[in-house]
């Protein structure tokens, strides 16, 4: 079986390639991959080569396949895992396997698994560690989606809280103040969706940024009326527009502060904007992942003394935490495709990945088995002047306001030129 797959040899050195693989071993599973969303993670990863703590050494000789938010059918499975799986299943993979104390996963560390392919091998200890998952749904790129959105199902266990004889409450404050500072990105839409629909909701949320044109898009998908209705008093910020940002924020709360605080950029100054927000017992989350192995930032410790001021961090999610975002997005509790804002093919993924600090806009979703320049959605009805294809496709997100959808994609799949 021939597959085309994007692989890294080195620092900013990817290649996408045609190559065979090899016979599947009885423990190994041939899957078919539809779709793969581009992480920060594999521009971090592109960028530090074998210096990335999960790129193994030699990978000039022996290249990884990149990639880890994807979504497609397995096709051939293996003789001792027949009994769980089987061919024509449609799946996602909990990349963070945790297998034998390694930090290996799917689209950092293998030859022959990635999520920017159109066929891989998925070795046996996936399966050992149950992280291959069933996804039912009728839509592939929500199968992408699930593994970001369980690193926020992720973050928001983390969190918690201290009663005074020092029992702790998992979670955030249930009818608290929540902040999420530099939120009106691709995972602060998926962190505002979460929220709205959680069990264990605050009072008032605010979402901070300093582009208005971001603010302007989550405010518009997720307005402070719909928030209202569902019992959040919501409000949007724009933290870059204020002299002096703090104190802005804490007058919002008449002064008490956020029980929660969620960073969503690896920037100094945000960081200590949020410690600086926090109420007694305030729980400061540092959700976006550095590439300077010395960042740092200032923290008030006497706050941490005096007023039970914590923090916590997490990197990506379990599989438990995959299992509820598959779950939710099947029922339809929530919908990540607000994340997405941009559409390409297989043949786009490597000026993506190395340029996607530079792109703006939210989640870039790869179809890996077509051929398609990586295109914003709101570019769709002007380049639908030239192409039938956008001009379809224009038409169809104008149903669902100008959100990617399962008829969008089902169109794209049969109609999009093939790699």
């Amino acid at each position: 079986m021939k597959t085309k797959a994007v692989r890294l040899y080195g620092k900013r050195d990817l290649r996408l390639e045609e190559f065979e693989l090899p016979p599947i071993r009885d423990d190994e599973i041939l899957a078919h991959v539809v779709c793969d969303s581009i992480c920060m993670s594999s521009y971090k990863e592109a960028i530090q080569g074998s210096d990335h703590k999960r790129v193994p050494e030699g990978i000039e000789k022996n290249p990884v396949i990149i990639g880890h938010e994807f979504c497609g059918e397995l096709v051939e499975v293996g003789a001792k895992w027949k009994s769980k799986f089987k061919e024509g299943q449609r799946f996602s993979i909990q990349p963070n396997l945790k297998y034998q104390g390694t930090m290996w996963a799917p689209g950092y560390s293998y030859p022959y698994i990635g999520g920017d392919a159109t066929y891989v091998i998925i070795p046996n200890e996936v399966m050992e560690m149950n992280c291959l998952l069933s996804y039912n749904g009728e839509a592939f790129f929500y199968g992408s989606l699930a593994e970001p959105m369980s690193c926020i199902v992720a973050a928001f266990k983390a969190s918690f809280h201290i009663e005074e004889n020092y029992i702790h409450h998992m979670g955030p404050a249930k009818g608290g103040n929540m902040a999420i500072l530099a939120g009106a990105g691709p995972m602060g839409l998926g962190f505002i969706d979460y929220v709205l629909h959680s069990q264990q909701k605050p009072d008032f949320l605010v979402i901070t940024d300093i582009d208005d044109n971001r603010l302007h898009r989550a405010r518009s998908i997720y307005s402070p009326p719909m928030a209202e209705s569902l019992g959040i008093h919501l409000e949007y910020v724009n933290t870059g527009s204020l002299e002096d940002p703090v104190n802005h924020l804490l007058s919002l709360t008449q002064g008490a502060g956020y029980n929660d605080v969620f960073i969503l950029a690896p920037v100094t100054s945000v960081v200590e904007q949020g410690d600086s927000i926090l109420a007694r017992d305030g729980c400061l989350n540092f959700f976006a992942g550095p590439t300077d192995t010395n960042f740092s930032a200032k923290i008030n410790f006497y706050n941490v003394h005096y007023l039970s001021h914590h923090v916590v961090g997490t990197s990506g999610g379990n599989t438990d935490d995959m299992v509820e975002s598959l779950d939710l997005m099947e029922k339809e509790v929530i919908n990540p495709s607000p994340m997405i804002t941009h559409i390409g093919g297989l043949n786009s993924v490597i000026e993506t990945t190395l340029n996607l600090p530079k792109i703006p806009g939210g989640k870039k979703l790869i179809y890996t088995n077509i051929d398609l320049e990586l295109t914003p959605l709101a570019d769709f009805k002007e380049k639908g002047k030239s192409d039938p294809l956008f001009a379809a496709l224009a038409e169809i997100i104008s149903e669902t306001d100008n959100l990617w959808s399962e008829k969008a994609e089902k169109y794209l799949l049969t109609h999009a030129k093939p790699i």
